[in-house]
């Protein structure tokens, strides 16, 4: 079989990069999706909208964290019985982990509508930025299915060797949407539901695709009469706990962001943020990408139990994470300004704020790669509790901590500190983790 030849190669860099720039490329690509809708916001509607787009940010966390936790952990699953032979058994487990995803997904939107305007009344906004957050996320919410299909088309199509047809439908879609933004903000006036569609429809490009490519026989996954196997389920959803945990908590963050920034500096601070949290996660997609890369390929030697490819996969790893911390620490360090001027013109007050906050904040990128790898690494072997103990501690008891201690001490700059302290922690932890089972996986 031609996955077999792919994944019986050496293990070298120039073989893991074949496997993992594709999915690089398309992590960056998709966190490039946001950031097209702040910057065509911010400069044709206002930053008041951008702020907006931070404020609604939580919810879709919350929205699509099921559908993360699935698609992480179902991937890990089906491609550990890949390993084993079980091929038959893995596509059966594939099709119906997606129905499941589908079931979530009407779930979810559902869910989203009841809520949505009883969070933003409770947040003391003003009456302009409380109907850009309604407006966004009501368009938004129309497309949760296909979101959450592309959630986890894109993975599956990495694990199933189409990492390059899924960053065409990442740089399509991507396209699309700035395209689209342009057209229904600028063009057709729709301001910002014009965003919150385009930003759907080029999420389903994914979607789409994936629905033809998998159900073709010749593809190494495909849809099968689906066999409901509980035990699967509960597998799928420990293994990938900790991305759940991740995005929910990453909402909760949000929020414990905005609602500080609202107290300290009002809401230009929520728009600095917003501008901040946009650099950082186009950095931290390069740490993403390269986790989704590999995953498969840890998942399949730890299978099929051999230790010399896994320890091997797993020291050039290291290694890479290196090389990208350097290269997107000085990037941020040194494009800060520029990068800050795209969203938020000098003579507005947001802009030296982020300037400001952002330079802070890049201490932050000398860890978080460490962190995403550790976590990713311990769901590819199917060690959900250890990842989801290590996303968990990071992104929400370490950021709680520090988001509570320094801003009371140090004021705004307490919370461009909470960042970086709170990866530094979470890097303690990784570190104390690997090492402990270390002998356990032979790595």
């Amino acid at each position: 079989m031609e996955n077999q030849n792919v994944y019986e190669k050496p293990v070298t860099l120039k073989n893991i990069l074949k496997f993992a720039v594709p999915t690089i490329a398309m992590t960056v690509f998709m966190s490039f999706y946001t950031m097209v809708d702040g910057l065509f916001v911010s400069n044709l509607i206002s930053t008041d909208a951008l702020s907006a787009i931070n404020l609604t940010a939580p919810v879709i966390q919350l929205v699509t964290a099921i559908s993360t936790m699935l698609a992480t952990g179902g991937s890990a699953v089906i491609m550990k019985k890949m390993g084993q032979q079980k091929v038959a058994e893995a596509k059966e487990d594939f099709t119906f982990l997606i129905l499941v995803n589908v079931a979530a997904g009407f779930l979810m939107c559902g869910l989203g509508y009841l809520v949505m305007d009883q969070i933003f009344a409770g947040m003391n906004l003003s009456a302009d930025v409380a109907g850009y957050c309604v407006e966004y996320l009501s368009r938004y919410l129309l497309f949760t299915v296909p979101i959450l299909l592309m959630n986890n088309f894109t993975l599956y199509m990495i694990a199933s060797e189409k990492a390059t047809l899924s960053l065409i439908c990442s740089v399509t879609g991507g396209v699309l949407n700035m395209v689209l933004d342009y057209v229904f903000i600028a063009g057709f006036g729709m301001g910002i539901s014009g965003a919150a569609i385009a930003t759907g429809l080029g999420y389903s490009v994914t979607a789409v695709v994936g629905l033809v490519v998998f159900s073709r026989k010749k593809s190494l996954l495909h849809f099968k009469k689906p066999v409901i196997r509980f035990k699967v389920l509960a597998s799928a959803a420990t293994n990938g706990c900790s991305e759940m945990a991740t995005a929910l908590v990453t909402g909760i963050v949000t929020m414990m962001f905005n609602w500080t920034m609202l107290r300290y500096v009002g809401e230009n601070g929520v728009a600095a943020v917003t501008i901040i949290m946009y650099v950082l996660m186009f950095a931290s997609s390069l740490y993403t990408g390269y986790s989704y890369g590999v995953a498969p390929m840890i998942s399949f030697y730890h299978g099929e139990q051999n230790h010399q490819k896994l320890k091997k996969l797993i020291g050039i790893s290291l290694k890479v994470i290196v090389v990208i911390s350097v290269l997107t620490v000085t990037a941020s360090f040194m494009l800060t300004e520029p990068l800050v001027s795209v969203f938020a013109r000098p003579q507005n007050p947001v802009h030296d704020l982020a300037v400001t906050g952002n330079r802070i904040c890049t201490i932050a990128l000398c860890f978080v790669g460490f962190n995403i790898f550790a976590s990713g690494m311990f769901t590819a072997l199917s060690n959900g509790v250890v990842s989801a103990v290590l996303a968990f501690s990071r992104s929400f008891v370490f950021m709680l901590i520090t988001m509570l201690v320094l801003p009371a001490i140090l004021g705004v700059s307490g919370i461009w500190l909470a960042t970086p302290a709170a990866e530094l922690m979470a890097l303690a932890l990784s570190a104390g983790m690997f090492l402990k089972f270390r002998k356990r996986y032979q790595y």
